[in-house]
């Protein structure tokens, strides 16, 4: 008998074995509110590896959301605030940014805290610290409005008296910090900076993000300036449950949220199956 012949189907075999038994890693945040499940991303490989790390060595359990902002993020992995904290196990490390263009900041996005421009001009990432995205559901007029093209427009329509009361409004909303109504309002004159002045306020938005935003989501002004490294693919409502928890001037919970972190290791086809999640394909 030819033995090549043999041969060839034991090969198909391993290759069709090694695609059913292709593994990623499942988070898992224990929080008192109820579990969330992630996945990390490929695409964002040192965060990926660096978070896997410190969660199975367990320097994430007994922290807690030390910073909630209802309607924007619950931000943690502050390894000072673990009942557990060794100062020997201090992080004094960045990761540099990994920014994708198809990763954004839809709810329940992870993505990487880190310290503001002005100090981290390279915007590296903590080497800890992460927020998980609530936010909020915006209009398609808002994501589509170029708001420093609009906000130069309405400079100028305020140029003459006429719209000092408009003027008043937005400044009343703004000192007030109501974002969400400031923002609205502010797209409300587009049609009339047009009219006016013939400037146009307009952009091009990626489909995905725009779908994304206008129907679970998100925090839009931070795309492209944090790394999105993952994402929850089940409890989003979890998060809802965090965030609407008092906070103190500080935006820390009064009553302390711990978490545990376990990481464990699925097969593709297993995530897909239980959470829905698509992996993208592999190019």
């Amino acid at each position: 008998m030819n033995k090549c012949f043999l041969f060839w189907p034991l090969v198909f075999l391993v290759v069709i074995s090694g695609c059913s038994t292709e593994k990623d890693y499942l988070v898992t945040f224990h929080t008192p509110y109820g579990d969330m499940q992630a996945v990390l991303y490929d695409a964002t490989p040192k965060h990926k590896k660096n978070f896997i790390a410190l969660a199975e060595s367990g320097k994430y359990d007994s922290t807690i959301f030390h910073r909630v902002i209802q309607d924007f993020m619950v931000q943690g992995g502050d390894l000072t605030t673990s009942t557990q904290y060794n100062p020997e196990d201090s992080i004094d490390y960045t990761i540099s940014a990994e920014f994708v263009d198809t990763l954004f900041h839809k709810k329940g996005a992870l993505a990487a805290a880190r310290q503001g421009d002005q100090r981290n001009p390279e915007r590296a990432s903590s080497g800890s610290q992460f927020y998980i995205v609530q936010g909020t559901v915006y209009s398609e007029d808002e994501l589509i409005t170029d708001m420093n093209e609009l906000a130069r427009g309405i400079r100028r329509l305020f140029e003459n008296r006429e719209y000092a009361d408009v003027e008043k409004e937005l400044m009343s909303l703004h000192e007030k910090g109501d974002y969400q109504a400031y923002t609205k309002k502010l797209v409300e004159l587009k049609p009339l900076v047009k009219e006016k002045l013939n400037i146009e306020a307009e952009k091009d938005y990626p489909k995905s993000r725009l779908q994304a935003y206008t129907s679970i989501g998100g925090t839009p002004h931070l795309d492209n300036t944090y790394t999105v490294f993952g994402e929850i693919i089940e409890g989003l409502s979890i998060i809802d449950s965090i965030a609407a928890q008092p906070t103190d001037a500080m935006d820390k919970p009064v009553q302390n949220i711990y978490m545990t972190v376990e990481v464990e290791e699925v097969s593709k086809k297993k995530i897909t199956k239980e959470y829905g999640y698509q992996f993208p394909s592999a190019n």
